[in-house]
């Protein structure tokens, strides 16, 4: 994590550097922050106004704490708020270190965590506040980051949130689930609110909030000199079509022949997917029954580019080979195990 600390006084300091010691290690990177008298060193000078020096940190860092009180913390990076999708993490600690609290992105920007981390390192009280956490009850949206499944409606979220508050709320899983169900989450497939766990477009609840997992290898076979653009679109119109959610694609792949080709690297690279290249010979040892084509096996040696590159990365076959604008398209997709532990 990229963290930013504030303070604003040579005791806030200290605090400050207790803060990037109970966070250290685990890849984090620390920049420290305070007011110009007290900056030197390894400590950078924030130039006035406050809410203006946040700015650039808040849109680069995945938290910024602020050894200070919470009003400082809330005009600091008020004018930045936009989303809680993309707001990083905000917390607040006095400068005794009695006290952590979150103030954004409890859930998804995972500022709770971080700060029930922080308050058991510094033996300090953390002030969680949101509701389920208040209740002891299942965070679906903090667990949801965790597991990193993709949350496909925010209301939906808090509408499952608030119901979890008043009784148990049904959950539906196209995988199997290892172990117990959190307190408050029972099966089910029906009902007013409730959880989706499936790569599958689909709605079984009045109101669903369906989380994506990245399960779906896309194979894809083209002709040389195909544009960026038609492969996209072909891409979108058979996940469409086949009702495959485009957040549960993980990766996409081709024969090793098409290493260069730029509009296949372009679509890649703009779907911010991994893109796999497998050779002829390796093709030939995916196992199963594939749609034969004699003209692609005079090309590549092979008698099936796009399922067998979907395959050759293990899973089950969901779409068979497709055509779309000269573009072939086919996809398999993994099984997973959901933990709650």
């Amino acid at each position: 994590m990229k963290l930013a600390v504030f303070a604003f006084s040579l005791k806030g300091l200290q605090t400050a550097e207790r803060v990037c010691l109970a966070l250290s290690g685990a890849g984090n990177d620390f920049c420290v922050y305070a007011p110009e008298r007290l900056a030197g060193g390894r400590i950078t000078a924030i130039t006035p106004p406050l809410a203006d020096f946040a700015g650039p940190l808040f849109r680069e860092m995945d938290a910024l704490i602020f050894v200070s009180s919470c009003g400082i913390a809330v005009r600091a990076v008020a004018p930045h708020v936009r989303d809680k999708t993309t707001d990083p993490a905000v917390l607040a600690v006095d400068e005794t270190a009695r006290f952590v609290v979150p103030l954004l992105s409890g859930h998804i920007g995972g500022a709770n965590a971080l700060a029930v981390r922080l308050a058991g390192e510094l033996n300090a009280t953390g002030v969680v506040t949101t509701a389920t956490d208040a209740n002891g009850k299942f965070s679906v949206d903090a667990w949801a980051v965790e597991q990193g499944l993709h949350i496909d409606s925010l209301p939906a979220a808090k509408a499952v949130s608030a119901a979890i508050l008043e009784g148990p709320v049904p959950l539906k899983s196209d995988f199997p689930i290892a172990g117990a169900l959190p307190p408050g989450v029972i099966p089910g497939e029906t009902g007013p609110v409730g959880i989706c766990i499936s790569w599958r477009k689909q709605e079984p609840f009045a109101q669903t909030l369906l989380l994506v997992p990245r399960v779906v290898r896309l194979g894809i076979g083209c002709r040389r000199g195909t544009a960026r653009e038609a492969i996209a679109g072909a891409v979108r119109a058979v996940l469409e079509e086949c009702g495959v959610h485009p957040w549960a694609v993980k990766a996409a792949a081709s024969i090793d022949l098409k290493r260069d080709e730029p509009g296949l690297l372009a679509y890649a690279r703009e779907a911010g997917v991994p893109l796999e290249f497998y050779t002829a010979e390796e093709m030939q040892q995916v196992e199963g029954t594939f749609t034969p084509s004699a003209f692609v096996k005079s090309v590549t040696g092979v008698d099936n580019v796009c399922e067998r590159a979907a395959l050759a990365g293990g899973g089950q076959l969901i779409i068979g080979k497709t055509v779309q604008s000269g573009v072939t398209v086919a996809a398999a997709a993994e099984c997973c195990t959901i933990t709650f532990s």
